[in-house]
């Protein structure tokens, strides 16, 4: 799965992408609530110091990384790269 988005007033995600363990693993519904949740600034389950390093990486260039739950044991993170060309959906695992 892929395409090119830009969500928000700030927040451009250049070209979108799963890996494939995620696009194997995940529902299209699970990538569509967390990619909605990222795209209107919902950092998901991070400590207050990252989600505010996020904020901040909106408007210095910076990378921005997102966590959330799917349920008890399963999670999934997002990733913009910093010049904003790429964001990638990912499982942990796959890091």
């Amino acid at each position: 799965m892929g395409g090119r988005c830009k969500g928000g007033d700030a927040l451009e995600l250049g070209q979108v992408v799963l890996t494939k363990n995620a696009a194997d693993k995940l529902k299209q519904e699970e990538v569509r609530d967390v990619l909605n949740r990222y795209i209107n600034k919902d950092w998901g389950e991070l400590d207050k110091e990252d989600w505010e390093a996020n904020d901040h990486a909106l408007e210095n260039n910076g990378r921005i990384l997102a966590s959330y739950s799917l349920d008890e044991n399963r999670k999934v993170w997002i990733i913009t790269e910093w010049d904003r060309s790429a964001t990638t959906i990912l499982l942990p695992e796959d890091y």
